[in-house]
């Protein structure tokens, strides 16, 4: 592994702690709130690919489960990963590798957007909402629409991430033909 691929692989992470300390907007429906972590989850997979993105999220998954306070509204510990948010988490483990698979060679500008809704927005909340109401007492139907107040935002955070990514790939080349 290179130094570069380390350096980028710990600069995700931080971000996606970072974007654990803006607070939690909670939704009443269910009990779980809009958060901007899964955006960087989407980067991640967008800007790292499948193997770094999944390092990456690994890794801040890893430090959560063993008690580092990185998750929204600073929580983290082994509880986490069964109470009723644990199915994001889940999802969010996997996300890179299926967003990067989906991604490989492909950049175009309408294929990133359908796997990104596919895979970082419509799959994170089904199976947020699956864990959701296996866990609790609350039906699939309501955890379903509750996840679906999720959407728009989550289509945003999702257009950001792309945005960026796009963004950057052009900066990336850019300094490329200078060199």
């Amino acid at each position: 592994m290179k130094t570069r691929d380390i350096t980028q692989i710990a600069v995700m992470v931080a971000i996606i702690i970072i974007l654990g300390y803006i607070p939690p907007i909670p939704i009443g429906l269910i009990p779980v709130p809009l958060v901007l972590q899964n955006m960087g989850i989407i980067m991640a997979s967008l800007l790292l690919g499948r193997k770094n993105g999944s390092l990456a999220v690994g890794l801040f998954v890893l430090m959560a489960l063993v008690g580092f306070p990185v998750l929204s509204g600073g929580n983290g510990g082994a509880a986490v990963f069964v109470g009723p948010t644990a199915g994001y988490i889940y999802a969010w483990l996997v996300t890179p590798y299926l967003l990067g698979s989906l991604l490989h060679r492909r950049h175009q500008l309408g294929w990133e957007i359908g796997a990104t809704i596919l895979v970082g927005v419509l799959f994170i909340n089904f199976a947020g909402v699956l864990w959701l109401s296996l866990t609790t007492h609350i039906t699939l139907t309501k955890a379903i629409i509750g996840g679906l107040l999720f959407l728009p935002g989550d289509l945003l955070k999702s257009g950001v991430a792309i945005a960026l990514h796009r963004r950057l790939r052009q900066l990336e080349q850019f300094a490329a033909l200078e060199k």
